[in-house]
């Protein structure tokens, strides 16, 4: 039984019972890959099953306010998936009236989809032959035939789409690309893989060659990035504080309270004698404490951020309205939520 006859054999036996996979429906199948972008199934699947209740139909999605998609999005991280999934559903409705794409050459051109989610939407739903190449497949690949092409090269990326290209099942290309990746997911593990029990174990390189560590072969470790913020939580005598909407950045259209970034970790005496600071409080009546003494580090994929919370309490002001009864209604940053929460629980 060749490699492919293999792992499709395997995953019918196999396979997790998930949702997405009882339906042939692009709408569900490509919210499944939007929110597993970036997301292990575990940690997507309630969002998944929040999502379909919410907005079970295209239609539903895109007439959505975006700031109730994001508030929905809230926890997962990679915020522009929200914003890409609510820009295409509208793009859907209003230019395609409503009719999901499902070749690869339309999927294609919706914001927020690359070539992996593109070929798994085509191959599902339209038993299009074009190949996933995701993490968990560049994993197995690599190992498995022992390229040592990094897969964050050029060179990699276009090769191993070859590679998947030339194994795709003709006939069951969504099948193929599904088995593929959840070998990948499964069994072929970053860490720790199931290779005593692997059905591919007797002609696998990496293992025979005692190479499974060392595969697949990536170029130079991402350089995480350091930065502090400093949050300013107004609290006036009438229960009132201040949030502020992103504008840019990875938490675009979130809210925030005010932020004064810094290089380093300050004090209160330099917070307060912060420009920024003074811009933001210019009234001497109000008082200042920090809420959390312990920083620890909010880590981000290519970020670490020290976040420190500082309460004012001041006078009430035409410029300080939301209101702590109904702050939780807004979309923020899981940074954010933890602090409300246990600030009003507090």
């Amino acid at each position: 039984m060749n490699f492919s006859n293999s792992l499709i054999h395997w995953y019918l036996a196999n396979k997790r019972d998930l949702p997405w996979r009882n339906t042939k429906n692009p709408y569900n199948i490509w919210l499944s890959e939007i929110i597993l972008q970036q997301t292990k199934v575990n940690q997507g699947l309630p969002y998944y099953f929040k999502f379909i209740q919410e907005f079970p139909t295209i239609f539903d999605l895109a007439k959505a306010p975006e700031e109730k998609v994001l508030k929905l999005w809230q926890g997962l991280g990679y915020y522009s998936r929200a914003r890409n999934l609510h820009f295409s559903a509208q793009y859907i409705v209003n230019e395609l009236n409503g009719e999901f794409p499902v070749t690869y050459n339309e999927l294609i051109k919706l914001k927020g989809v690359g070539d992996y989610t593109a070929s798994a939407i085509a191959s599902i739903c339209n038993n299009e032959k074009t190949a996933v190449v995701d993490g968990n497949v560049y994993r197995l690949l690599a190992r498995y035939f022992g390229v040592f092409i990094a897969i964050n090269s050029s060179k990699g990326i276009k090769e191993f789409k070859l590679l998947a290209q030339d194994l795709i099942d003709s006939e069951n290309p969504g099948t193929f690309n599904q088995a593929v990746m959840e070998f990948g997911a499964t069994v072929c593990t970053p860490k720790k893989p199931k290779c005593s029990n692997c059905i591919l174990k007797d002609s696998c390189f990496a293992l025979s060659k005692n190479e499974v560590d060392k595969l697949p072969v990536k170029e130079k470790k991402i350089i995480i990035k350091t930065r502090y913020f400093n949050y300013l939580v107004f609290k006036t005598s009438t229960n009132k504080t201040i949030l502020e909407q992103r504008t840019n950045g990875i938490w675009k259209n979130l809210y925030q309270f005010p932020l004064i970034e810094t290089k380093e970790e300050i004090d209160e005496n330099k917070l307060i004698n912060h420009k920024e600071f003074l811009k933001i409080c210019n009234s001497e009546n109000h008082t200042i404490k920090l809420f959390n003494d312990t920083v620890k580090p909010h880590k981000l994929s290519h970020q670490h951020i020290y976040a420190k919370f500082w309460i004012v309490k001041t006078n009430d002001s035409n410029k300080i309205s939301y209101s702590w009864e109904t702050i939780k209604k807004y979309p923020v940053p899981l940074l954010i939520d933890n602090f409300i929460n246990e600030f009003i629980n507090f």
